[in-house]
């Protein structure tokens, strides 16, 4: 069981930068392939990232490439998602999640291949 908790969400200008970060119980972490999801209002949930367990294996959702990095810090069981040049389209309310299965190029943008969700944090990028 791996218990996620993201944070770093917040307001910011459009053209500004946020760092979020999901922190992961348990000694496994460095076995998950980690992803990150946002969820606007009256909109689905849409894959954003996702990071494979060495860290060597990225993918981005073409809205974000180029201006969002996904990263882990293994020692600190905690998965990052740099976002710069911020767009109000941006905003959402973003989840890390956690999968057990291995990384997958063509799996990995499906939130059903993620067995654990973080809480959500809410990122508003104003105009």
């Amino acid at each position: 069981q791996v218990q996620l908790v993201e944070s770093g969400g917040g307001l910011v200008q459009a053209g500004g930068s946020l760092r979020l970060s999901c922190a992961a119980s348990g000694r496994t972490f460095s076995t998950y392939v980690m992803g990150w999801f946002r969820q606007a209002p009256g909109k689905e949930r849409e894959f954003v990232a996702a990071i494979g367990r060495t860290g060597t294996s990225t993918h981005y959702a073409d809205s974000v490439k180029g201006r969002f990095t996904a990263s882990t810090d293994n020692a600190k069981r905690t998965a990052y998602l740099q976002m710069i040049s911020l767009k109000p389209e941006d905003t959402a309310v973003y989840y890390c999640a956690a999968s057990r299965t291995s990384w997958l190029y063509s799996q990995v943008a499906k939130s059903s291949q993620y067995d654990y969700w973080g809480q959500g944090t809410q990122v508003t990028v104003s105009s």
